[in-house]
Order: C-alpha cells, then structure tokens, then sequence
C-alpha cells in the first residue's frame, strides 16, 4: 500500500462532491495532508458543475454517488469529458453504477478517507502516466 506525504498532491486541486459532513471533512482533512488544495467540500451536483463551469482547475475529484435524491454522475461525465480523474464513494453495490463509468474506481462506504485519497492518487498517477 502507498504510503502518501505531505507533497504527493502539492498543488493539485481536489474536488469534493459529498452530502455527508462527517464523510466530506475527513476527506478534505486527507487531501490537505498529501498537500492537495480542496475545492468544496460541495453536497449537490448543482454546486459541483457551478464550481467546475466558473473555470476553477479540478486535477482530480471524489464522488459520493448518491446526492440526496440525487445521483452524481452528471458530475462524473463532465470531468470525464474534461479528462479528469475522479473516484466514486458509495453505500451502494456497484450495480447502481451506468456502464459508461464502470470503469471509474470504486471505494465502499464506510470509508477510510486516508484510503480514498490514496486510491485518488494511484487514479490520478495512471491518469498522467497514461497507464
């Protein structure tokens, strides 16, 4: 298991798409320690797209899938149409997952938010390897 430092995420600007407080700040808290810059915590797809359309650098995002009432995949479409790694976070079995994401990787709630940004990384390092 990669063992993250205080730089493997300098300067890079992480979005965060979570409805659940608790879930949403330990994730930011984890971002900060590799030394990312968190973007949000936001908990709505419409908060999520307002934040990427005004321009703001995303290099990398954590999608809780279930937003309230609603799913976060408009979200996952439009950093993907960006080229824009992102992992999902859910409650749900997988099979709630379009097919045109199944390939985005997938970690199960409840949550281990130094495991999340971990699994970030190694998406956001084959993302830029191009592996």
């Amino acid at each position: 298991m990669i063992t993250l430092t205080s730089n493997d995420f300098a300067g890079r600007r992480i979005l965060i798409v979570e409805d659940e407080f608790f879930f949403a700040e330990e994730t930011a808290h984890a971002v900060r320690q590799a030394g990312g810059v968190v973007l949000g915590p936001v908990a709505s797809v419409e908060e999520a797209l307002a934040l990427i359309d005004a321009g703001q650098q995303v290099d990398g995002a954590v999608l809780d899938i279930k937003l309230g009432d609603q799913a976060s995949f408009p979200v996952a479409r439009t950093l993907r149409e960006r080229g824009i790694p992102l992992i999902f976070v859910t409650g749900y079995d997988d099979w709630f997952i379009p097919q045109e994401h199944e390939d985005v990787p997938l970690y199960s709630k409840p949550m281990d938010a130094d495991n999340v940004v971990r699994v970030l990384f190694e998406a956001t390092r084959r993302d830029r390897d191009g592996s």
